[in-house]
């Protein structure tokens, strides 16, 4: 079973705004997690029965990822993640048209708007339980959600992401 430390984009319907983004230029292309140098693997569009998604995936920072091939897994510390993510989310700023984004180990779960809407209270996604997520003006609407979500870029709004916490997926 692969492991993904990864941004994925949820851009619903809108093919435009998803190929778009697969094109968008992640200069850096080589980002920085403490003295590593990680690059990014190209963008992976995938499309099912509910959406389009997008995934920007760093090359040798999860487990199992078949994209990798045989690099060695380059075990990163939290505050190293942490890093990472946080340059994730500058390069999440450059893309338009989505509905919920989220980096972090398998964000995939948490970009559903129908499963936000059925397996969350509004007092839940605005604990900062899923800190990080970021949703467009309108689901944020539609989930009921307050102040608590705060302006990441014109048109979303976010939980800030607080970085990741030690554990068995880092190397602290």
């Amino acid at each position: 079973m692969a492991i993904y430390f990864e941004l994925v984009v949820n851009f619903g319907d809108n093919v435009e705004a998803a190929q778009a983004a697969a094109l968008t230029d992640p200069r850096p292309f080589v980002l920085r997690a403490g003295t590593h140098r990680i690059p990014l693997h190209r963008p992976i569009l995938r499309t099912d029965e509910s959406c389009i998604e997008l995934t920007i995936l760093p090359v040798a920072v999860g487990f199992g990822v078949v994209a990798d091939g045989s690099l060695p897994r380059i075990r990163l510390t939290t505050a190293e993640l942490t890093e990472l993510g946080h340059q994730l989310y500058a390069l999440l700023a450059k893309f338009d048209g989505y509905i919920a984004a989220k980096v972090g180990w398998d964000p995939e779960s948490f970009l559903d708007p129908g499963d936000l809407k059925s397996d969350w209270t509004p007092d839940e996604l605005s604990d900062g339980s899923i800190h990080g997520l970021v949703l467009s003006e309108q689901l944020h609407a539609e989930l009921g959600l307050g102040d608590d979500y705060v302006i990441f870029q014109p048109g979303y709004r976010w939980i800030p992401y607080r970085g990741e916490k030690p554990g068995s997926l880092s190397a602290d």
